[in-house]
């Protein structure tokens, strides 16, 4: 039986995050991610506590709602994030590098595509190292997916979740980009765009 929150205070049906497997980690865990995870599955895989999971998705979006959108940036090096990352730029409105990150962008007023965001979502802390350097440099928080064999250091806030499939991280920017929206007004029900477009064609 899977830990888990009731599931009518879940921010999305539980059968979602389940299909999805968000809550799947990886068979290496880290110190930093302990207290993510509820137990080791019979393939050593680890497996992360949904409530958790939907209680950080849920401080992220209200946290996130602070800013307006070209206030935050969402990188994501990890081609199974780009889409979603896409997605939850086109929903919001806020910035987005899918793909890889460009060194200096908020950083060097001299680039022409100079930006100058107030927060930064990454999806991997490892993968987009460079981004959350820069990030460092501007002293703007950094919210960041980890997964159970990522860190946490220079991370302002983690979102633990499995940060490497193309349906998790669908959910994940799905559940954001609602919250976020609902946290800001902006909406008073639930996107009406389906979970599904943010990580199929």
């Amino acid at each position: 039986m899977i830990k888990m929150a009731k599931e009518e205070k879940l921010l999305i049906p539980l059968e979602k995050y389940l299909q999805a497997g968000v809550h799947i980690g990886t068979k290496y865990k880290t110190k930093h991610m302990s207290p993510f995870v509820y137990k080791t599955n019979p393939d050593g895989l680890a497996i992360m506590d949904i409530q958790q999971i939907d209680k950080r998705l849920a401080i992220a979006g209200k946290f996130l709602s602070k800013y307006s959108p070209k206030e935050i940036v969402v990188v994501g090096r990890r081609e199974n994030a780009w889409r979603p990352i896409k997605a939850f730029a086109k929903v919001t409105g806020a910035l987005e590098f899918a793909g890889r990150y460009k060194a200096g962008v908020i950083t060097n007023p001299l680039l022409d595509d100079y930006i100058e965001p107030k927060v930064m979502v990454v999806v991997d802390p490892w993968l987009d190292k460079n981004a959350i350097h820069d990030a460092m440099l501007r002293c703007i928080p950094v919210v960041s997916l980890v997964d159970t064999n990522n860190t946490t250091n220079k991370i302002d806030l983690a979102i633990p979740c499995n940060n490497r499939g193309d349906k998790a991280l669908g959910v994940v920017f799905w559940v954001l980009a609602n919250q976020y929206l609902k946290e800001r007004k902006e909406i008073k029900k639930d996107l009406d765009i389906p979970v599904e477009k943010f990580y199929e064609e």
